[in-house]
């Protein structure tokens, strides 16, 4: 697959708006010791920001990953900064568990594309 500008365009799009929705205020939730649902929807938006990002940069895949967990790590920060939202260790683990399938199903892609050839 060619990098398109397409294509880093959609990878950047995906990153402004998991950012907009990871700090707008939402309605406080009861208390919950570990909300599970919060992680799968942590792990599946940079999963789906791994997969992109690769596709758009894959020169250099673990920096890509690296980044998006520092990317991770400062939504966390800043999260906890807002007054309304709270940054969680255990949801930075889940950006790192997304950011792994992510790069997993892109380099399934690679593998099988190179497979057809």
């Amino acid at each position: 697959m060619r990098n398109s500008i397409l294509v880093k365009a959609f990878f950047w799009f995906c990153l402004v708006a998991l950012t907009v929705a990871s700090l707008l205020p939402v309605a406080l939730l009861p208390p919950q010791s570990f909300n599970v649902w919060d992680k799968a929807q942590h792990a599946m938006g940079f999963g789906w920001l791994a997969l992109v990002g690769l596709l758009a940069y894959p020169g250099k895949p673990v920096r890509m990953c690296g980044y998006l967990l520092v990317y991770g790590g400062a939504i966390e920060l800043a999260q906890a900064a807002t007054g309304w939202r709270y940054g969680e260790w255990w949801d930075l683990a889940a950006d790192g568990f997304g950011v792994m399938i992510g790069a997993g199903a892109w380099w399934a892609a690679r593998y099988a594309a190179r497979l057809v050839r």
